[in-house]
């Protein structure tokens, strides 16, 4: 008998859970009119002043759902991007939890509301320090500047090991040199960012900057190892993606909500080479579907 799949269950709620119609994140709304599209019902996740962005939202939505809830106005951008997040959060805890067999651990999901500041982070405790000198000092601080102190939409953690426990796990004693591991709970009493992820409804060019201006500050000003760097997205216009996808050395991936019904949507549209475009990211490992990013979490 074929198992069913963890992944796929959270993936099922995760969807009814964007087009519930009581808190929809994914629905329909009328353009204003006067507007391009004026008077027209578009997926929420489209921008009205793109054909092309209306178009494959269309597409995209209708092999998402039969049926989508139908809005009188748009929903305000921070409403709908909070209660995606809570969504996203509550799918990340889920398929992690299902895969945890595979990097045993005590691990912690920090969601909307709950993420502390970064400085809570073995790899960022410094900067909890930074600041506060920072803060007494306005001749320093002018110098420097200010801001240091980012954290991502939704943290997953680690906890370091007592000893005793990492022995019994692993079956060998502790090393005595080991004295400054970060995994060894006698030499970091804090917890260790494992990811950080950035979670955006859609991306216009503002908050493409902010996830890159993010990720860039959670790289530099780190100590110790790197976190995985991750952004999760329901944008449906391939150019858009690309602004955050494409390149290396801030992002480890984009993770789209739906890609296989992206790519059926934009190649069934006429989008001139955003097919192109987007089949680029996909087999450059630059995108994928939000399904992967557990099992990428766990490496």
């Amino acid at each position: 008998m074929k198992k069913t799949s963890a992944i796929d269950g959270a993936y099922r709620y995760f969807i009814e859970s964007l087009i519930c119609p009581e808190d929809p994140c994914l629905y329909l709304s009328p353009v204003p009119k006067g507007k391009k599209h004026g008077g027209e019902l578009v997926p929420s996740n489209a921008d009205f002043s793109s054909s092309v962005s209306v178009r494959i939202a269309r597409q995209w939505a209708r092999r998402l759902a039969s049926e989508l809830t139908v809005s009188s106005g748009k929903r305000g951008g921070q409403q709908v991007g909070r209660a995606f997040e809570r969504i996203v959060a509550r799918f990340v805890d889920q398929s992690f939890s299902a895969l945890k067999a595979a990097r045993p651990g005590v691990w912690k999901l920090y969601g909307l509301n709950e993420v502390p500041d970064i400085s809570h982070f073995c790899q960022y405790a410094h900067l909890g320090e930074l600041e506060r000198v920072l803060g007494d000092n306005r001749e320093l601080k002018a110098s420097l500047g200010g801001g240091h102190i980012i954290k991502p939409d939704i943290i997953l953690s680690r906890s370091p090991y007592p000893d005793d426990e990492l022995e019994a796990l692993t079956g060998t004693a502790v090393s005595e040199g080991a004295k400054r591991a970060i995994l060894r709970q006698d030499c970091n009493p804090k917890e260790i960012l494992h990811a950080g992820i950035s979670v955006k409804w859609t991306i216009r060019s503002d908050r493409a900057q902010n996830a890159r201006s993010e990720a860039l500050n959670l790289i530099r000003n780190r100590k110790d190892r790197m976190p995985h760097i991750v952004v999760v997205t329901a944008e449906p216009a391939p150019g858009r993606i690309g602004s955050l996808a494409l390149g290396t050395g801030d992002i480890d991936c984009v993770y789209h909500i739906a890609l296989d019904a992206l790519l059926e949507a934009v190649e069934s549209v006429d989008a001139g080479d955003a097919y192109d475009h987007l089949r680029m990211m996909v087999d450059g490992r630059r995108l994928k579907d939000i399904r992967d990013l557990p099992y990428d979490l766990i490496v």
